[in-house]
Parts: C-alpha cells; structure tokens; sequence
C-alpha cells in the first residue's frame, strides 16, 4: 500500500500498540547490556581472570545466534504478543534466580544462556508484529527508523552507564532492577497489544521460512546487502590499536567507537525526515558501497578528526540497513515472517561478528590498523558493486511488487 505523503516518525509513534512494543524493545535492549556488564564484572570479581570474564561476556551472544533461527519459528506458529509477554516473563524469572547473592560462576553463566536464549524469538516477533500494525509502507518504515535509532542509542547508553549502575548498587541489586522491568514489559505487552491469531498454522516444515527465502532472488540479495555491515564494523573492532596508530589518547577509544552509531542516527533521521520510502528503496544499492568505499580513506593515515569525520559519514551512510530490513520483512509473507525474520537477524550478526574477527587476523597480519580497515573497505566495495547492480535489476523487473521470482 503506498500514500502519497510522508508521515514523519511521530505519526507512528501515536500508534499505542506500536509504543508498547518500541518500549519494551528498548528496555530489553538496556536490560541485556546490564546483564551483560554485571555478569562480566561479577565473574571478574569473583575469579580474578580476565580469560573467565571475556567467556562470560562471549556467552551472552551465543545463544541469539542459535536461537535466532530455530526459536524464531516460533513467533509464526504461536500468537506473537503471546510470544513476546512470554518471553519477557522467562527472561524475568531468569535474570531474577541470577539476582539472588552468592549464585554460583557456573550457575550465573547458564542462567545468562538460558535468558538470552528465551528472548531469542521476541526480536523476530517485534519486526512481524509490527508489519501486522503499520500495513502502510510509510508508516511502517518510520517505525523501523525509530527502532533503529532508539536501539543503537540504548545499547550506547547501556554500555556506559552499565558499569556505572553495578558499581553503585551492586549485581544483585542491579539485576533485580533488571529483572522487575522484563516482567512489567510482559505486562504492558499484555495490556496494550492486541490479540491476533498465530500467522502460521504450523504444519510446514520448522525451518520452511528459510527454505523460502534461499528460493527468492531478490530476498537473497537483500541478505547479501545486509552482509557488507560486517566489513564496515572493522573499525570498531580496531579501536584501541587505530587510536594508538594515528597517536590519538586513550580517550578516543570511546570517540571512534561512538562516531559510527551517531552518525547512524543522524542518517536514520535524515532518511526518515526527507526520502520517501520508493526512494530509498532505489538509494539502497549506492547507499549499501558507500561506507565501506569511505574507509579506503584509512589508506591516507588520518589523523584523529578525519578519522572520527568518515566513521561517522559511513555510519550515516550505513542507515541503508534500515531500508534493507523493511523491505525484507515486507516482501515475506506474513506466516513465514518470524523465521525470516530470525535468518536475516542471525545473519547479520554473524556478519558483523565474522567482519570485526577478520579484521583483526588481517590488521594483526600487516601490523596496522589502518591497512586492516583500508582493505575491509576495498573488499566492501569489489563485493558490494555487484550486489548494487543485482539490486537495480530487482528493481527494474518489478520486484516492488508481491509475487515470486
């Protein structure tokens, strides 16, 4: 369905049903960051092992790839608030057990597992659920921006005040808080978001929705377009040694981590307040070779100001994504979204995941940051043309509208 006016992100906002879902997404998002800093400083504290505390940390990832693509099912054979209230009241009970004093390492490690694993299929019902909500393009492409930007900014603010709330009132204390949010989100989910029949009738195969999508050209190019984030997260994953290389202070550590995600929300805004939807959608494949394409400009050996200025101008570029995401979860039909949804969210972790432990082994190889970045950079572009080309002719054979390849 197309309009003819461009709603802005406040339109979609005044939709109550979406404001119960953006919130409780935004307070899940906080929570796992909370989590995630109290487990990692109490394993610290209580083995002393810098090796202990980076497991703990590596474990609170594992299971949302896993259970992105098989738990994501789920949110397509069941009703999705139902999915997403109970989800919330798991990973509340879970966080809670993990929140009473003197619980065991081990004990904490797997309680993390098992949270993380039971809120693996709410992101694939938030993005179904919130289709089912906005059937205008528009509107549902604002509300993809204001999800976009409200989570890069939580998981900013989450990881700097993490510490911060954990060391002022302890893990226990902290995850307690943590706790008592799922569960009053589960409430609120349940309050104020309609009831709908389960999209599926679950009598397909579990991983159909995935089997469908390997079978659509144009969805396949979209994943692949996805996928170029993972070089362009390089540099993040090269901060502390690109700071030391360009003789910037330990400080700017945290500036050239910072400068890509702000500069997402800027483009996010400025796709959201100014492009219509159709327009993005054609932007997608220039936009998708544009941030890789402004790390060539590490071949230069910036200094701290040009460094920060094309992190943030990739990051800005980088609100393609958004586009992308829409677009996907647009073109799957409703009973198949939740595991879609799960296979290209899995997907670009692991992209990103795979891109930063690649620049590493290539930066560590050539003994500089810069050259790590400079060659992500060009990699993304000799990738990235081809899927730019791909993405024209998906346009220009009438891919914007419903149908099969």
């Amino acid at each position: 369905m197309k309009t003819t006016t461009r709603p802005s992100m406040g339109a979609a906002l005044a939709n109550r049903e979406f404001r119960t879902v953006w919130l409780a997404e935004a307070q899940s998002v906080l929570g796992d960051q909370l989590t995630t800093v109290a487990l990692a400083l109490t394993v610290y504290h209580r083995t002393g092992s810098a090796l202990w505390s980076a497991v703990a940390y590596g474990l609170t990832f594992l299971p949302a790839l896993a259970g992105g693509l098989g738990l994501a099912q789920l949110a397509d054979r069941y009703p999705r608030r139902t999915v997403l209230v109970v989800t919330a009241l798991l990973q509340a009970v879970f966080i809670g057990i993990m929140a009473i004093p003197g619980m065991p390492v081990v004990a904490l490690c797997a309680l993390v597992m098992l949270a993380r694993l039971a809120g693996a299929p709410s992101n694939a019902a938030q993005n179904a659920l919130t289709r089912e909500i906005f059937t205008d393009d528009e509107l549902y492409l604002r509300s993809q921006d204001i999800r976009g930007i409200t989570t890069n900014t939580t998981m900013l603010i989450g990881l700097a005040l993490g510490g911060v709330i954990v060391t002022a009132a302890g893990p226990s204390l902290a995850l307690g808080l943590d706790a008592l949010t799922f569960a009053l989100a589960a409430a609120a989910l349940h309050r104020w978001v309609r009831s709908r029949p389960a999209a599926g009738d679950g009598d397909g195969s579990w991983f159909g929705a995935i089997h469908w999508v390997a079978g659509q050209r144009r969805l396949r190019v979209l994943l692949g377009l996805s996928w170029l984030v993972g070089l362009a997260m390089v540099p993040a994953g090269l901060a502390a040694p690109l700071a030391k290389e360009i003789g910037a202070p330990d400080a700017a550590v945290g500036w050239l981590l910072a400068a890509d995600p702000l500069g997402f929300a800027l483009g996010v805004f400025l796709l959201s307040r100014y492009v219509s939807a159709s327009a993005r959608r054609r932007s997608v494949g220039v936009l998708a070779v544009v941030p890789t394409a402004l790390l060539l400009a590490f071949g230069l050996k910036p200094d701290l100001v040009l460094a920060l200025a094309v992190l943030a101008l990739a990051g800005a570029a980088g609100a393609y994504i958004i586009t992308v995401g829409a677009t996907f979860i647009t073109w799957v039909p409703n009973d198949l979204r939740g595991g879609a949804g799960g296979l290209y969210r899995t997907g670009l972790r692991v992209a990103q995941g795979v891109g930063v432990a690649i620049g590493g082994v290539v930066a560590q190889w050539s003994g500089a940051a810069t050259t790590a970045i400079m060659i992500a950079g060009a990699a993304g572009v000799v990738l990235g043309v081809p899927l730019a080309v791909s993405w024209g002719r998906v346009l220009d054979a009438g891919s914007d509208a419903a149908g099969t390849d």
